[in-house]
């Protein structure tokens, strides 16, 4: 392990220093005054990825959604003339394979941005190739703290962050649904610690604290040693930040040792999926927190062209299905065009951040703006929340109706 961290380190330290050369060249060689992965007919945005391995489908949706509106975005002509061209590569969800992809994105393909990254551990890996770089991130499906503070220039979010996410849970779990006996179940990595902390600091505004806490390693399914520290501690509800399938895993190991908690779960772990790995367990109380309202939403945005994500992705990628996880690459992707828009056509990475700034209310869909500033790089901030029902997740419209659930599912166990 420790030639593992000296051999990265020294990585890290030549990709910088190979950085500062090329950040020289960027501004010493421009031609024509345009930037890096910027030509008259291309901008070009790399991306890193989960496209195989088990968080799969997350980079696939994202890759998809985002692509549903650049390729119609490159029919209707580009972006003052431009095409977006997507270079993507799979990271399997592994930080040392993003690092590696984000380096050669850097340095071998010369984008002008980066986008479409999947995951915390992977994206905060690069923090200093971005840095180093000064390459704009955007839109990154993590709500990641460390993407967010301190502040960075360079780094842009549109999706609220898991700080914010527990937080509202926590609230609606004390506040509407009367628990107070709170678990955390949590990969054991900067996206886990990152919803554990979250947790911790939601609780603690109303004088409580985990009740248990259990972890498995990330890219393992073994929840067994978690789920015995939980289970044993009579929680009432577990928060849980993992992948779907291990999440799947823990609720039906849960269920079938006659464990039937609140199992709550931030948006990462992919609506979609879980509810397909959760086949058979329709009676348990399963929620999670959206980032984005539903997909199949009327996607009007006012005083804007209707650009439809459920329509668009049936156009280019006739196979899938709207879901939560794609249609917020779509609004990620919105938000890079419109950047790119503004920015105009003297295109520069600095003039891009900019433009994105100035989106002081700028409507993604009907009701939904997203609003940054010189101090400000978090476009969204709203949470919403869904159950699982017949096979899917679906808006919760009244939480005094699951409190009445929580109390109908204790009342067996209390008689007995």
């Amino acid at each position: 392990m420790q030639i593992f961290k000296k051999l990265l380190l020294l990585g890290l330290l030549t990709v910088a220093s190979l950085l500062v050369g090329c950040g020289q060249e960027a501004v010493l060689d421009e031609q024509d005054g345009r930037p890096l992965g910027v030509s008259d007919s291309e901008i070009r945005i790399g991306a890193s990825l989960p496209l195989s391995g088990h968080a799969q489908y997350l980079g696939i949706q994202t890759l998809r959604g985002a692509m549903a509106y650049l390729d119609h975005v490159n029919e209707q002509g580009g972006v003052h003339g431009r095409k977006i061209s997507l270079v993507a590569y799979d990271d399997a969800y592994d930080p040392p394979r993003c690092l590696a992809n984000t380096q050669k994105l850097i340095i071998e393909d010369q984008v002008f941005a980066l986008s479409c990254y999947v995951g915390t551990p992977t994206t905060v890996k690069i923090i200093p190739l971005v840095d180093q770089a000064a390459i704009p991130l955007v839109g990154m499906f993590t709500g990641a703290n460390d993407l967010r503070v301190p502040f960075n220039r360079y780094l842009i979010n549109v999706r609220p962050s898991y700080y914010k996410e527990t937080e509202e849970a926590v609230r609606h779990m004390v506040e509407d649904l009367g628990l107070s006996k709170i678990a955390v179940f949590y990969q054991y990595d900067a996206y886990g610690f990152d919803g554990l902390t979250g947790t911790e600091l939601a609780l603690k505004k109303y004088g409580l604290a985990p009740i248990a806490k259990g972890n498995y390693i990330r890219g393992t399914g073994h929840v067994d040693e978690g789920l015995d520290k939980i289970a044993s501690s009579g929680a009432e509800a577990v928060v849980m930040i993992g992948t779907y399938e291990v999440c799947a895993t823990f609720v039906h190991k849960a269920r079938a040792r006659g464990f039937d908690p609140l199992f709550y779960h931030v948006s990462f772990v992919g609506a979609e999926e879980l509810a397909r790995r959760l086949e058979g367990e329709e009676d348990a109380l399963v929620l999670m927190s959206q980032v984005v309202p539903p997909p199949t939403q009327d996607l009007r945005g006012e005083g804007h062209d209707v650009v439809d994500y459920a329509n668009l992705l049936s156009h280019y990628y006739p196979q899938d299905k709207p879901n939560y996880v794609g249609l917020e690459a779509f609004l990620n992707a919105k938000v890079l065009v419109e950047g790119l828009r503004r920015a105009g056509p003297n295109l520069t990475r600095e003039k891009f951040i900019d433009a994105i700034e100035s989106m002081q209310d700028y409507a993604l869909m009907q009701g939904i703006s997203v609003i940054f500033g010189p101090d400000d790089h978090q476009g969204l901030d709203q949470v919403y929340f869904t159950k699982l029902t017949n096979g899917s997740f679906a808006p919760i419209q009244d939480w005094s109706d699951l409190r009445r659930a929580l109390i109908k599912k204790r009342e067996p166990a209390e008689a007995s």
